[in-house]
């Protein structure tokens, strides 16, 4: 199992990398370099890809090694994944040598054992590069090897540069990669990667649109304790807000930053769950606000441009009336786009995530807490989720018991309360009878849905009236589009109300029993 973690250095700051401190206080001996030069195989319809699987042939000094990567994971730039390597005679990988080195039965012996696939391997690109390594011993003991890479990835007469720091644990814990980092990002402006070479070359071999990634479902097994379970929760939450990291700064299209923002507020709803247990520091909670203040108004500006105020121009009369104003909201939304692009590309965006990632795989949490609290951390995870539901519930219902006569402040506080028991239901899904559990969160969705379009209209209001105040060139178009937001609001009203009765008509889902 390789663990590695990735930062992304300019090249114009290698040289004040190579000075820093951090490699004279812990290296043990003098570094190594050398040159590397790797071809990568695949099929033509890009099958290992496509199966999440990388296979490459390295040449090292005059040894060939050949490479299998399969699967894992990464977030906040730790990768994890499986790895397979052997030695072979040239440049072409020499399958039976590697499937020898697979379990049998595994998905990945499989997808090399396919019929002809050595027949239709080519090289799809290839990775040049001088490495540089540094052997790191930190100060609790754990090995670390510090790697320099420079170079570049070649596909045809197409280049894109390598300049890199790779931190990969040899022995110890994973959280020392995270405070290595942090100590060497004190003073370079490194960045998360969360990608591969691999995944770049083959984003050069066939470009395609970055993809846009949701939640993914969260696997929780029944003898989990409360911390095992906290650390999940927010890697999954992680892996969400980081996988749409691409389609923010290099996209266009809206589901991406939707996405990201959904994932951080997934993570603080997880953290919020656990927080009278494991409180979250303070540097982490403010610079998740500050995360959560630039994609915010960023999003809020997209969808009036590109959702509430186009069914607004469907219902006008004279289209052309408000043409002018949906231009100019694309426009701010573009702006606000890139601003929260450019806070990802940020230095203290990269903070958050080693922050982050040092606290959540050192556990750091237990040098706040006293021996009482450590011994609760061990309590059973599916007991926790089963209060934490129960609890959650009876707010939403005491919120929304009035949501007929409530105005839209009320109906937001009855939104929020919703959106953190779907997450919660939606987290601790595994301990709970999917029937009963689909049918809850199905309900709870929907409530969420109908009450955050009523939320997207009083948004839109309020923007339209900001607009309305810096163009009063604008003013009749802006006064046009609040009457039409207006009264689709009043027509949402009774819809609101028959989800709500359909929420409340069921019970909690129903538990497993090996969660009791």
């Amino acid at each position: 199992m390789e663990i590695e973690l990735k930062l992304l250095l300019e090249a114009r700051d290698v040289a004040s990398f190579r000075r820093h401190p951090l490699l004279k206080h812990y290296a043990i001996g003098k570094p190594q370099s050398r040159q590397l030069t790797s071809i990568y195989f695949d099929t033509p319809d890009l099958q290992l890809q496509q199966n999440h699987s990388a296979l490459r042939v390295r040449k090292v000094g005059r040894r060939w090694v050949q490479t299998c990567k399969s699967g894992g994971q990464a977030a906040a730039g730790l990768h994890q994944r499986p790895e397979w390597e052997s030695d072979i005679s040239g440049a072409a990988p020499d399958l039976p040598a590697l499937r020898r080195l697979f379990e049998a039965g595994s998905p990945v012996a499989g997808l090399f054992s396919a019929p002809n696939l050595a027949h239709r391997l080519l090289p799809v690109f290839t990775t040049q590069f001088r490495r540089t390594i540094w052997l790191l011993r930190s100060q609790t003991g754990d090995e670390v090897e510090l790697a320099l890479d420079q170079g570049e990835i070649r596909h045809g007469d197409k280049s894109v540069p390598i300049s890199e720091i790779e931190l990969e644990l040899k022995s110890g814990a994973a959280a020392s990669l995270f405070e290595l980092a942090l100590a060497l990002q004190q003073t370079l402006p490194l960045r998360a990667a969360n990608i591969s070479k691999a995944e770049r070359g083959y984003a050069m071999y066939a470009p395609q649109a970055p993809v846009v990634a949701k939640a993914q479902p969260i696997k929780l097994a029944p003898d989990l304790t409360l911390e095992q379970g906290l650390q999940i929760l927010l890697g999954n939450c992680l892996a969400q807000i980081q996988g749409n990291e691409d389609g923010l700064v290099h996209g266009a299209d809206p589901e991406s930053l939707h996405q990201m923002r959904v994932g951080l507020r997934r993570l603080r709803a997880a953290l919020s769950l656990f927080k009278k247990i494991i409180p979250t520091p303070p540097e982490i909670s403010e610079r998740l606000d500050w995360l959560a203040a630039t994609l915010g108004p960023a999003r809020d500006w997209e969808v009036l441009a590109v959702a509430t105020l186009a069914d607004a121009v469907q219902r006008c009369p004279d289209e052309r009336q408000l043409e002018s104003l949906r231009q100019l909201t694309f426009s701010e939304a573009n702006r606000l786009r890139h601003v929260a692009a450019t806070a990802v590309n940020s230095r203290a965006y990269t903070r958050l995530l080693l922050l982050l990632g040092s606290w959540i795989e050192g556990r750091r949490w237990r040098e706040e807490l006293n021996p009482g609290q450590i011994t609760a951390l061990s309590a059973p995870l599916s007991k926790f989720a089963v209060r934490k539901l129960a609890g959650l519930q009876k707010e939403l219902l005491q919120r929304g018991s009035r949501i007929k006569q409530q105005d839209a402040a009320q109906r937001h506080r009855v939104r929020i309360a919703a959106k953190k028991l779907r997450y919660a239901s939606e987290f601790f899904a595994a301990y709970f009878s999917p029937a009963s559990s689909n049918a809850y969160v199905t309900a709870l969705s929907n409530l969420q849905d109908g009450l955050g379009v009523a939320n997207d209209r009083n948004v839109a209001a309020q923007l339209l009236q900001q607009i309305a105040d810096r163009h009063p060139e604008l003013a009749e178009s802006c006064s046009l589009a609040v009457k039409l937001l207006t009264s689709d609001r009043k027509h949402n009203k009774p819809k609101i109300s028959r989800l709500w009765q359909r929420f409340v008509a069921l019970p909690l889902p129903a538990r497993l029993d090996s969660s009791r």
